[in-house]
């Protein structure tokens, strides 16, 4: 993968981040490490579940090893690998099995957000969707004491679920095409185009 590409795609979720996780709140845990420099974003060259495993693996091992204080979270972008939501969907269980083999249970959890993100009972053009959706499939690594601490500065924590959903509706459709926060690495999505 060049330099280039890696940069876009780096670029893409930033701008995702700073428009829409932060500028609407759809996090109010998000400022804070994205004000202290505290969020890792990692470019997978995978094109596969099993690359995609690999570089997890490499992520998870190390945030664990890394002080929280230095990277809190990272973000793993798979811009080659899981354009298909059911199948990125079906990944999660690999995922959570590679977390506890790690024996990384309790420590790091990993969510799931993905271009196509469709909640259960939604359908694929629903605007609630939005609240989960990224530039590219993305595993989002998690310090598990870091969201214990979150929580505690944020009692109704569940209630930010609902009011995201509310925020994106009052948006809508065209409000969220406005913030601009789509993928623009030139190959993402094409089938025999992987990183070079």
């Amino acid at each position: 993968m060049d330099s280039t590409t890696e940069a876009t795609v780096i670029a893409d979720t930033r701008r995702w981040l700073e428009r829409a996780v932060i500028g609407l709140n759809l996090c109010p845990f998000a400022k804070g490490v994205d004000a202290k420099n505290q969020i890792h974003f990692a470019v997978s060259a995978a094109t596969d579940a099993r690359g995609v495993l690999r570089d997890l693996k490499r992520e998870l091992q190390a945030l664990a090893q890394i002080a929280p204080e230095e990277r809190d979270t990272t973000l793993l972008m798979l811009p080659w690998a899981m354009q298909d939501f059911l199948a990125f969907n079906d990944l999660l269980e690999d995922v959570d099995a590679l977390v506890e083999t790690l024996d990384l249970a309790g420590v790091l959890q990993v969510a799931p957000f993905h271009p196509r993100f469709q909640f259960a009972g939604t359908g694929p053009d629903d605007v609630s969707n939005h609240t989960n959706r990224t530039p590219y499939p993305t595993l989002h690594l998690l310090r598990e004491d870091s969201i214990a601490r979150a929580v505690e500065q944020f009692p109704e924590a569940e209630a930010i679920f609902e009011r995201n959903i509310k925020v994106v509706e009052q948006l809508g459709d065209a409000g969220w095409k406005a913030l601009d926060v789509g993928a623009r690495c030139p190959f993402h999505g094409e089938h025999g185009e992987g990183p070079s």
